[in-house]
């Protein structure tokens, strides 16, 4: 398997060290759990099914949509016309060839954005985790679900730092333990509370800007730009309706 040698950074040098929770069901969620450098084992396309397209769901997850529009991946191990569309828009953002389907490039890029820790390559564990304690104990859900919820936001981070020119993107906020949510006047159920949520900051780019372009990535829940922050979150994936403060849909 090709290794991909990157330099040391800051970033690196401050991802966390969480060991990867083990995979549970929770609702339509299906937790992977899954580590660094998937071990893709076949080229995928449209009507095969299996743990592979789960994961290849979750990677190509943030590109949902071409323009603003209620479109969400579905995680369900199925490779159906919305996968196909999911990573023929991945492809063409990456340089890739724009087939839909999912072959050793396609699969290599998508391990590229993986680090070694299975968080991904422009996000770290340690900017997701509870502040007040540095885990994912004490929300709604146990800690390896949240953390698999963590990885699967980043994921669709990844791809809305992409559409935004690869800009940096800070977390400000990512998980949220109750006790911590109640200190700071959370929502009784928000959904950082369960590790689908962050609220971001663009340097350089106007909250506007980025509640667009969320809208193409598969976010369900996008709280009203006009704040000092950008709050993004995939309710739907809990069965939760969509609520887009400000949307266009």
């Amino acid at each position: 398997m090709t290794s991909f040698f990157r330099p040391m950074d800051r970033r690196t040098m401050l991802r966390g060290t969480l060991a990867a929770g083990a995979g549970v069901a929770f609702g339509q969620l299906l937790f992977s759990g899954t580590a660094q450098a998937y071990g893709w084992s076949r080229t995928l396309n449209q009507g095969d099914s299996g743990a592979d397209v789960t994961e290849l769901q979750i990677r190509v997850a943030g590109w949902a949509a071409d323009s603003a529009s209620h479109s969400r991946v579905s995680i369900d191990g199925d490779f159906g016309p919305g996968t196909a569309a999911a990573v023929r828009r991945f492809q063409a953002a990456y340089g890739l060839s724009v087939d839909g389907s999912a072959g050793p490039n396609t699969q290599a890029k998508l391990n590229s954005l993986e680090q070694s820790d299975g968080s991904t390559l422009h996000f770290n564990w340690s900017e997701f985790v509870n502040q007040t304690d540095g885990t994912f104990n004490g929300g709604k859900l146990s800690a390896s679900q949240v953390k698999e919820n963590v990885r699967r936001c980043m994921y669709k981070l990844e791809a809305l730092r992409k559409k935004l020119g690869g800009k940096p993107i800070t977390v400000n906020s990512g998980f949220r333990s109750i006790a911590h949510n109640a200190e700071i006047g959370g929502a009784s159920d928000s959904m950082h509370l369960y590790g689908t949520a962050a609220d971001l900051d663009v340097s350089g780019v106007s909250n506007k800007t980025v509640y667009q372009k969320a809208e193409t990535c598969g976010f369900s829940g996008l709280e009203t730009y006009n704040t000092d922050h950008q709050h993004v979150d995939s309710r739907a994936d809990l069965g939760r309706d969509w609520w887009w403060e400000n949307g266009t849909v």
